[in-house]
């Protein structure tokens, strides 16, 4: 094949791709589809190392997914008077592993927001752990090949809804045949995508087609249903649970030791899903022994009569408006009740 002949193929591919991406992207655009940020290891880095700002700028948060959809950051940032939110969360994690590693930087002496989902929080099975590690590990080896890439991808996601690979890649699509559970194989259910979409700032948030679909809040319902059925073990107690919280209690202590400060929240869950956690999880033996073996201060969304009757679309995570609401009360009660100064 001549040269020619190579550079007329080479344009007719380009050409190919280029309609093809196109009218994939009008096709996404069409049914409500907006751009999102892929929430894996290399956003998670970015915000990793934003944590050694002084805590008078900056507040870190870990967790579980709820504190993802409940802290909303913009409000945060505006009722602090700009202290930015550093949102270093996982969803459908375990949060020690990243508190363990704040504790263990010398160079971290900030301040620390750690919110408790019970079942996730004294949870001992490693497959909870496993995204937490994993991004702790690449946050660590990751290369400058690696970071300029995540600024060029950062660019490129905050204009273009088909490099959402989470809900759109081909491997997506082959997931969800919807392949059934097969003995010890478990098959990951697929979220709908209206669910959870993400900021450049690690906030995850539900669009206003999941907030009017209830068949898609029945959906994700069902999926935390099929969830509770597999956990069949009782919850963590005796010993484990003492093993639990002597982990957290050196851990925060280590922290408070370089001058940094600890609080924890309990972010809202409703329906059957607070139901079953109120039977498994009793606050007094869970979420306030916490604070007592740390020596912290809490803020439980029980507390307050403006976020204790807040209704969950899917029983485990609030609506944007909610998410708002919930930020200030924080705020307010950080301030005026725990001594906060920002």
């Amino acid at each position: 094949m001549d040269s020619s002949s190579i550079k007329k193929s080479t344009i007719l591919m380009l050409v190919i791709v280029t309609i093809a991406l196109v009218s994939w992207e009008i096709r996404l655009r069409k049914i409500g589809v907006t751009t999102t940020y892929d929430h894996g290891n290399a956003l998670w880095s970015d915000k990793r190392a934003m944590v050694y700002e002084p805590k008078e700028k900056v507040t870190v948060f870990i967790g579980s997914s709820r504190i993802k959809y409940d802290l909303d950051i913009p409000t945060w940032e505006s009722q602090t008077g700009g202290n930015q939110a550093i949102q270093l969360a996982h969803d459908g994690s375990n949060p020690i592993p990243i508190l363990l590693n704040l504790a263990g930087d010398e160079k971290f002496e900030g301040r620390l927001v750690i919110d408790i989902t019970e079942g996730l929080f004294f949870s001992m099975s490693p497959f909870n752990t496993m995204e937490p590690n994993k991004n702790m590990k690449y946050f660590k080896d990751r290369t400058y090949a690696q970071k300029a890439s995540f600024e060029i991808d950062k660019i490129l996601q905050s204009q273009f809804a088909f490099l959402e690979k989470e809900h759109f890649s081909l491997n997506t699509y082959l997931d969800e045949l919807e392949l059934k559970n097969r003995p010890k194989v478990f098959v990951m259910p697929i979220f709908p995508w209206q669910f959870g979409r993400v900021s450049f700032g690690n906030q995850e948030y539900m669009n206003q087609e999941f907030l009017e679909d209830t068949n898609l809040q029945v959906r994700v319902c069902n999926i935390w249903a099929s969830f509770a059925k597999m956990a069949t073990a009782p919850a963590v107690s005796g010993k484990p649970l003492d093993s639990i919280m002597n982990v957290v209690k050196t851990a925060t202590n280590k922290i408070k030791a370089r001058g940094g400060e600890v609080f924890f929240t309990r972010t809202p869950s409703s329906g059957p899903y607070l139901m079953g956690e109120e039977h498994d999880y009793p606050r007094d033996k869970y979420f306030n022994r916490v604070l007592v073996e740390t020596q912290t201060q809490g803020f439980h969304f029980k507390d307050y009569p403006s976020t204790q009757n807040m209704i969950c679309p899917e029983w485990s995570h609030l609506a944007p408006t909610d998410a708002v609401a919930f930020t200030k009360e924080l705020v307010r009660a950080l301030k005026e009740e725990k001594g906060w100064k920002f």
